[in-house]
């Protein structure tokens, strides 16, 4: 497919869009087809994810200072953050309540099981939230931290559970060539490492939008042709569509639950929320309301497609929408280990443990 076949392919992938759009009447029906799908896990006809953020004195749920797994770039009271208003938000859904977490039972149920995150950086900030969450709850039970190349793990000893993050910004592959580095749309290698997982937390979106010097390959490969760039919407339904095919080839799904975090976006635009500010620097409130001005991103929609073609249930933590309300939640300028103004990434303590407290609901409810 030459440069013309793959601008038609990428207006017909668009058009595409905009069919699934016209199908579901707005791209929030067309979205919450997966949550249907989470929401029959879950029980009781309750969707978690369709609420609003309400003020909760008793979070958050641990202190920085007391986790030993935090990164710099995630400490935001560490590194100079003078407000704590942000870490005292929950997330109400309008349907039913959302159970408090209760990180001994959560040991308690998987004892013995093996969790692993797999995907970039905000699958760092999922993981390293969970294993402070339960550290605060087991206080004083054995952990063993280690790391191995793109492989982590927090180890609960007294429960033999273990925490694995497996960090892969594409899910796809990146090979050495002789060309240089290439983005291989339809090659996992990497997916050994996730094979006998008791759940497995799937993430990726943030480095598909890269470019420039932070773009980490020179060439994208599509089937057995090579191109400099490509649509990246196309390119990441392309690559999401492998990965779909790899969980259901490889996942058995009465040994394993898969679950999916959905979009994490991020707010370098005030206009997205109606407001003059230029990011997310100074923000100290979340958004009121359920609905977010600039709507859902395009990659929420394309996530919510491939999952409703696979044959393996997989459950999407349907974190978009409640995340893009939070844009008080990132570090902005208050991290260790990010120049610049991050609003990308978030807060530990802060908005991921929500994700993590809605993984436990649809583990228990």
């Amino acid at each position: 497919m030459g440069t013309r076949g793959r601008t038609v392919f990428a207006l017909f992938l668009q058009a595409l869009f905009v069919s699934w759009f016209v199908e579901g009447g707005s791209a929030q029906k067309v979205y919450n087809a997966s949550g249907v799908r989470g929401r029959k896990v879950a029980g009781s006809g309750c969707n978690l994810f369709q609420g609003k953020w309400v003020t909760d004195p008793s979070y958050p749920l641990y202190e920085s200072r007391d986790c030993p797994f935090i990164d710099p770039e995630f400490d935001c009271q560490k590194y100079g953050r003078p407000d704590r208003g942000y870490l005292k938000y929950a997330w109400k859904p309008d349907s039913c309540n959302l159970p408090r977490f209760d990180g001994i039972d959560l040991l308690t149920r998987w004892r013995g099981k093996k969790i692993m995150f797999v995907g970039d950086s905000l699958s760092l900030n999922q993981w390293q939230s969970l294993s402070c969450m339960l550290y605060a709850s087991v206080r004083n039970s054995k952990t063993y931290h280690a790391k191995n190349g793109l492989l982590s793990s927090v180890t609960f000893e007294d429960y033999g559970v273990t925490l694995y993050l497996y960090h892969t910004t594409y899910l796809v592959d990146i090979a050495r060539e002789k060309i240089g580095r290439v983005l291989k749309l339809d090659s996992i290698q990497g997916g050994n490492a996730w094979k006998g997982m008791d759940m497995l937390i799937f993430n990726t979106w943030h480095w598909w939008t890269h470019k420039g010097k932070s773009q980490p390959w020179d060439y994208v490969q599509d089937g057995s042709k090579i191109y400099k760039d490509m649509d990246r919407l196309t390119a990441f339904y392309r690559g999401l569509t492998t990965w779909a095919r790899w969980v259901d080839q490889n996942v058995d799904p009465s040994k394993t639950r898969v679950f999916f975090q959905g979009i994490s976006p991020t707010h370098y635009q005030g206009k997205d929320w109606n407001s003059g500010s230029k990011n997310c620097m100074g923000e100290q409130q979340p958004l009121t309301g359920s609905a977010y001005p600039a709507g859902l991103p395009p990659a929420a929609i394309i996530v919510n497609r491939v999952l409703s073609t696979m044959k393996v249930p997989v459950y999407l933590l349907d974190i978009t929408t409640l995340s893009q309300l939070r844009k008080d939640a990132h570090p902005s300028a208050y991290s260790g280990g990010h120049s610049g103004t991050d609003c990308s990434h978030w807060c530990l303590p802060g908005l991921p443990d929500i994700w993590n407290q809605l993984l436990y609901a649809a583990l228990v409810m």
